[in-house]
């Protein structure tokens, strides 16, 4: 289980920006399952929707792709790098998320070459599928 000291030690992202709280397991280039723990006081929730909070899918998106960040840049070579999107393919959304949610996010890398990569990303809210789809990366120095 990593904390989020430690996923920092990992991937670039920071407050208010780092969208996943802990990782419960990683195998580096592979594969990685982290949380999101949705809080009440979220920043984006000012706005997105007053009186009506949900989470926004690019945030969702945006924590897939800190979960998959966290597989692909635990690997050694990685060490210090930055994954960037390169495309979000068959991207669905099936469940909103709210306050109180906790975002179970799983990717799993399925294409490799060279800095270039897919994973396959799904999130889930107790069991229930709130999104998923393919997320290409490209790892940069």
């Amino acid at each position: 289980m990593l904390n989020r000291k430690e996923i920092e030690e990992i991937i670039p992202q920071r407050n208010p920006f780092l969208m996943i709280d802990e990782v419960e397991e990683y195998i580096p280039g592979e594969s990685a399952i982290a949380y999101k723990y949705v809080k009440e006081d979220e920043w984006y929730f000012k706005g997105h929707f007053p009186g009506n909070p949900i989470m926004p899918g690019v945030l969702i998106t945006e924590s897939l792709a800190q979960t998959g960040a966290v597989a692909i840049l635990g690997m050694k070579e990685n060490k210090g790098k930055n994954a960037l999107f390169g495309g979000i393919d068959k991207m669905k959304f099936k469940k909103m998320v709210v306050p109180g949610d906790t975002l179970k996010l799983e990717v799993k890398i399925i294409k490799r070459k060279g800095p270039i990569g897919v994973g396959e990303a799904i999130a889930t809210v107790d069991g229930k599928v709130a999104a998923k789809g393919e997320l290409t990366f490209a790892v940069v120095q």
